[in-house]
């Protein structure tokens, strides 16, 4: 699960995110971290729609290749 500090540096890097949620590349959702609670985190996407996911799954930036959760 990822933490707030980490949440907190994304969100003022403003630096793309890419949350993995199973093994299926197709599946995962990629934008800038807007906001988080303790068990949810608010993502915006680049058609500037929201959406909001678990903190479970895998936060990884954009610019690094996927790990997959699966593999880890």
């Amino acid at each position: 699960m990822i933490n707030d500090e980490q949440l907190n540096e994304l969100r003022l890097s403003g630096e793309r995110v890419r949350v993995v949620r199973d093994g299926l590349e197709s599946n995962d959702v990629s934008g800038i971290v807007v906001a988080w609670d303790e068990e949810h985190v608010i993502i915006r996407r680049r058609n500037r729609r929201v959406v909001k996911l678990s903190r479970g799954y895998s936060y990884q930036l954009h610019s690094e290749p996927r790990i997959s959760p699966l593999d880890a």
